[in-house]
């Protein structure tokens, strides 16, 4: 278990890296170009600040509701147990 911890903050940190590396590029490739007008650049800009608040969203509610369909299974799974534990209990005192 603690190996998948270390697993995922490598490759969390990796994908950080690479949306901080990818925003860096953009935003150079924005400031350098000369053919596009300034307010376009900013519309850019916007657009990709909003895509990527989207995205995380996005992820996020499919994380919670992932999250919330497992916590279900598992109070379902125990609520099946403690039936079957009184069912059993119920028989062996018959």
């Amino acid at each position: 278990m603690y190996n998948d911890r270390n697993d995922n903050s490598f490759i969390t940190l990796i994908n950080a890296a690479g949306v901080a590396l990818a925003y860096g590029l953009l935003g150079i490739s924005l400031f350098l170009s000369t053919d596009v007008p300034l307010a376009t650049k900013g519309y850019w800009g916007m657009g990709i600040l909003l895509l990527t608040i989207s995205l995380i969203n996005v992820v996020k509610y499919r994380f919670d509701a992932k999250s919330s369909e497992d916590r279900i299974h598992r109070i379902e799974e125990a609520k099946n147990e403690k039936l079957l534990e009184d069912a059993l209990s119920e028989t062996s005192s018959s």
